[in-house]
C-alpha cells in the first residue's frame, strides 16, 4: 500500500514535542507572517513547551504570527479555564511575543454559534489560508471535533459531541456532566484547505484510529482518514501508537 503521507515515528512524546516545534519553527524562519492553524489537548503540550523555549532562548520570534484554533467548547466562556482559549493562553499564547490580536479561537459564548462559523471561515480566507496545520487524533479518529458520521463536514460548524469523546475529556473537568455537549470546530474541508498539515499522536490507546487513518479506507466513520487526499501530511507519531502500522 503506497501511503501520502511522511510519517515520522519517535520514542515517545517528549520527541515528538521537539521535533513537530522545530518543524513549526522552520515554517516560522522561512515565512515570519505565516498563519498557524493550532490544536489543544494533551499530545501538542510538548510542542507548546518547546516552541516557548524557543522564543526564550531568542531563537523564534512571534511577533508577526497569527493564529486559528481549530475549536471551541459551546457553551463556554473565554475565562473559563476548561475553554480551549484559556488553554493556549496557559500553554503557549502568555509565553510569547505573539500579538494577542492575532490569536483567534472561536467565539464559545455567542447566541449565534451558527453566525461565529461562517465568521470564521470568513477571517482565515481574508488572512490567506493557514499555512500549516496542527492536529491530533482522538481515540476514534475524529480530528478537531469532527466526530464519526456519514460525510465530512466541509466548513466551520456547531458539533454534537459523541459520548466517547465526553468520556474522553471528562478527564479536565470536575465531571463527565460538567463537559459541553457541543463544540464548534473548523470542517474537513477547512482542515484540508491548509497548504500544510501535521497531525500529532501519542499512546496505545491511539493506534486503532493512527492505522485507520493513514491505511485505512477514505471514510467519514474515520475523520482522519480524510487526510489521505491532502499532499503535505507529515505524522508526528510514537512507538505505541504506530504499534498497528503494517511499516
Amino acid at each position: 500500500m503506497k501511503i501520502n503521507m511522511d510519517i515520522i515515528k519517535c520514542k515517545d512524546e517528549d520527541e515528538i514535542g521537539r521535533r513537530a516545534a522545530s518543524l513549526v519553527a522552520e515554517t516560522i524562519h522561512r515565512e515570519p507572517h505565516c498563519i498557524l492553524g493550532l490544536a489543544t489537548g494533551s499530545t501538542p503540550v510538548g510542542m507548546y513547551k518547546n516552541l516557548v523555549k524557543l522564543y526564550e532562548q531568542g531563537t523564534l520570534d512571534f511577533s508577526k504570527v497569527r493564529s486559528f484554533n481549530l475549536d471551541e467548547y459551546y457553551p463556554i466562556q473565554p475565562e473559563d479555564p476548561q475553554s480551549y482559549r484559556y488553554f493556549m493562553n496557559e500553554n503557549l499564547f502568555d509565553h510569547i511575543n505573539i500579538d494577542p490580536a492575532n490569536t483567534y479561537v472561536p467565539h464559545g459564548n455567542s447566541e449565534n454559534p451558527e453566525m461565529v462559523c461562517e465568521a470564521y471561515d470568513l477571517m482565515i480566507q481574508a488572512a490567506g489560508g493557514i499555512d500549516l496545520q496542527v492536529l491530533g487524533i482522538g481515540n476514534n479518529g475524529h480530528i478537531a471535533f469532527n466526530e464519526p458520521s456519514d460525510h465530512f463536514p466541509a466548513g466551520t460548524h456547531v458539533v454534537d459531541l459523541q459520548e466517547s469523546t465526553i468520556k474522553a475529556n471528562a478527564r479536565f473537568f470536575d465531571s463527565e456532566q460538567d463537559v459541553p455537549r457541543q463544540a464548534i470546530s473548523m470542517g474537513i474541508g477547512s482542515i484540508l484547505r491548509a497548504k500544510r498539515i501535521i497531525l500529532l499522536a501519542s499512546g496505545e490507546a491511539k493506534a486503532e484510529a493512527v492505522k485507520a487513518c493513514i491505511e485505512g479506507p477514505i471514510t467519514p466513520l474515520c475523520p482522519a482518514s480524510a487526510l489521505q487526499l491532502h499532499p503535505d501530511v507529515t505524522v508526528f507519531v510514537d512507538e505505541a501508537a504506530a504499534k498497528l502500522l503494517s511499516k
